[in-house]
């Protein structure tokens, strides 16, 4: 089984990678938007799954130490996309709005492609 901390340290290496081809389409082509939209999104999904992280370590440790229940941060999660949204909007001319939100859901999806391959490669 992995551990919280290795699925985290996979999931920035494998989205640095993303961001370094995403700054690269960016720097080449004329879909400066698009890109950008995908980098604003990448970077505040990286922010967000931190967050999750963060929290869902804390929530093992009262759930461990039997204490009252905690929260696992999705209002800040959700005011993070929101900001991230936000600034899509304002800057039209620069981010582009559904790039920036498929940027928002990149982690989550690394995340379950990592999964499904974790459970394949042990079963």
């Amino acid at each position: 089984m992995q551990t919280l901390q290795e699925i985290h340290r996979k999931q920035k290496k494998a989205l640095f990678f993303l961001l370094a081809l995403f700054v690269l389409g960016w720097a080449l082509t004329d879909l400066k938007p698009i890109f950008a939209g995908l980098i604003l999104g990448s970077l505040f999904g990286l922010y967000n799954f931190w967050i999750l992280v963060r929290r869902m370590e804390r929530f093992d440790k009262i759930f461990t130490e039997g204490k009252k229940r905690a929260s696992l941060g999705t209002l800040m999660r959700f005011a993070s996309g929101v900001a991230a949204a936000a600034v899509a909007i304002s800057l039209p001319e620069h981010f582009n709005l559904v790039s920036s939100v498929i940027g928002l859901m990149i982690p989550y999806i690394l995340l379950l492609a990592d999964g499904i391959i974790f459970r394949t490669k042990n079963h």
